[in-house]
């Protein structure tokens, strides 16, 4: 989750009449990690990662590769075993703990001195950095910039009203010819409660 709820300008916690302008908050996300009500976790990682993986590398190795609201997505331990540099970001730091301890990966933790109150968790190897902050907390001067982007269901989980700003921040972390794979669905609103905001039937766009 992007930890930005309350820049909306909808209450916190508030239905606001369609499922499509509902406000997910920081605390939401938190809860469910907390209740282990991580049903969009894949254990075996996302299938279409590994049948779009070419396009994501693009023939290229040793890539920096970014994974926005990454939860604990197994994908980051793959690619880094590939010989790519991973960077996440996640508020929830249960989820980067649980990520490192199911992989048997240690770790060490460190401040981020530019954002008061982040941590990064950074692997003992040095090819896998998660940041707990909030996604908009970042720039490039604190990342870096990325050669590849893995975004399955950042920008469909973030709230509406801050699609353009996730929009505007990932570009200026983009390299000029850096690769971005993205998953989103799309289903009726009113039908279905949950933790992405579109509409329609369901649909996967794979965009690079």
């Amino acid at each position: 989750m992007d930890g930005s709820a309350d820049a909306c300008g909808v209450p916190e916690g508030t239905e606001s009449g369609s499922q499509k302008d509902r406000v997910v908050t920081e605390e939401e996300w938190l809860r469910k990690w907390e209740m282990g009500n991580i049903g969009f976790h894949k254990e075996q990682g996302h299938p279409l990662l590994q049948k779009y993986l070419d396009v994501l590398l693009n023939g290229r190795s040793g890539l920096r590769i970014f994974f926005p609201l990454c939860g604990k997505a197994v994908e980051m331990k793959w690619l880094a075993d590939l010989g790519h540099s991973v960077v996440g970001v996640e508020v929830s730091e249960q989820a980067l703990k649980e990520f490192f301890a199911e992989h048997r990966l240690p770790y060490h933790e460190e401040p981020v001195p530019e954002i008061s109150g982040a941590k990064k968790l950074r692997s003992t190897s040095g090819n896998i950095s998660l940041y707990c902050c909030s996604i908009y907390d970042l720039s490039s001067s604190i990342v870096g910039k990325f050669d590849g982007v893995w975004d399955r269901g950042a920008l469909v989980a973030v709230n509406p009203c801050d699609r353009q700003r996730y929009v505007s921040l990932m570009i200026t972390l983009m390299e000029k010819n850096s690769s971005y794979l993205l998953v989103t669905v799309s289903y009726d609103p009113n039908k279905h409660k949950a933790f992405r905001h579109a509409k329609g039937k369901w649909r996967t766009d794979m965009v690079y």
